[in-house]
């Protein structure tokens, strides 16, 4: 007995055949809010009280530092590096602006310092990569180590925040009644980030040749296209995020500490491989990245509703990790033969 498929099925399937074949870059992306959107259901049938507004909201309120490093993290992985120092990229301009607050410098003279000295370090990792040949491994994972030593250089011991600029920006909730949905400035400071690296990546030059050198880096040179001064970049752009990322971390904490963000970089990477973006190089979007960080946050929360421990969350990421690291194996792989 032979069954036939309707015109209208047969149709359907093709289509979805052709849309997933000019769009197989998004295949990870739709995959990473696929499991965003059945944890949402599960956690919800589960604890009953999950997707209420003051959950939902702070998934974006607790990480917003971590959706500020995954947006450079992305330009970086792009481009076919890696970046190892953003944590204590992060946590050393934390100390830094926390002391030059303490000292009397005022909040807009800080922020900006903060932007430049992580800006400095990304640049620092990117000469080591470019004119000296260092693995971009091996290049931030010195950063790194400078960054946590230059840390300690400020302070060993915390230094509170008391500058109420700095405080209003995860103090005050912005939110249209009591109850409903809230949002921080520093939530806005990650959105804006979010788009504006959207927008870079989508419609300039720049973002076009990031997409080139991280695709065929040796076909973009071939091509004429600017490859040092765009893998420079960035990680520059990586660095400014890091200390963006301070700016929040020290709002959202009130205090700055040298051991804080010990690890960040690991929950980094994983958020922007979960969100989609090959560890390869030249395919990946910041959009991706921005749900990897919500799956991740989502995690810790179902996680911290279970009262289970926190280490869970670390094996939980740890297996979606290696799960889209598997799904962009297929992907490449897929390519390769088309």
């Amino acid at each position: 007995m032979t069954t036939s498929l309707s015109p209208t099925r047969t149709s359907g399937l093709a289509f979805a055949r052709r849309f997933i074949s000019r769009r197989i870059s998004w295949v990870p992306v739709f995959a990473a809010v696929f499991i965003l959107v059945v944890m949402f259901v599960a956690a919800q049938a589960y604890f009953g009280n999950f997707l209420t507004p003051r959950v939902i909201s702070s998934l974006l309120l607790d990480n917003a530092y971590l959706l500020i490093l995954a947006v450079g993290m992305t330009f970086v992985i792009l481009t076919g590096g890696i970046d190892l120092s953003v944590g204590a990229v992060m946590a050393f301009t934390g100390m830094l602006g926390a002391s030059l607050l303490r000292d009397g410098l005022p909040v807009a003279l800080v922020i900006p310092i903060m932007l430049v000295v992580g800006a400095a370090m990304g640049l620092g990792v990117g000469v080591l990569v470019q004119y000296f040949g260092v693995q971009p491994f091996i290049a931030s994972l010195a950063a790194m180590f400078a960054a946590r030593g230059l840390a300690f250089m400020v302070s060993l011991s915390s230094i509170k925040v008391e500058d109420k600029a700095i405080l209003w920006l995860q103090s005050t909730r912005l939110q249209a009644a009591p109850g409903s949905w809230s949002i921080t400035p520093t939530g806005i400071l990650a959105l804006l980030t979010v788009v504006v690296a959207a927008l870079v990546l989508a419609y300039t030059r720049f973002g076009r040749t990031i997409y080139a050198v991280g695709g065929n880096e040796q076909s973009a040179k071939l091509m004429g296209l600017p490859v040092v001064r765009t893998k420079l970049l960035a990680y520059v752009i990586s660095g400014v995020c890091a200390g963006l990322a301070g700016v929040a971390f020290t709002a959202y904490t009130g205090a700055s500490y040298p051991l804080n963000g010990i690890g960040t970089e690991l929950d980094t990477i994983a958020a922007v491989v979960i969100g989609g973006t090959l560890l390869t190089g030249g395919s990946g979007y910041v959009l991706g990245s921005m749900v990897g960080v919500f799956v991740y946050g989502t995690i810790k929360s179902a996680i911290s509703f279970l009262g289970a421990e926190q280490s869970w969350t670390r094996i939980t990421i740890g297996a979606l990790l290696l799960v889209f690291v598997v799904v962009q194996r297929i992907i490449v792989a897929r390519s390769r033969r088309r």
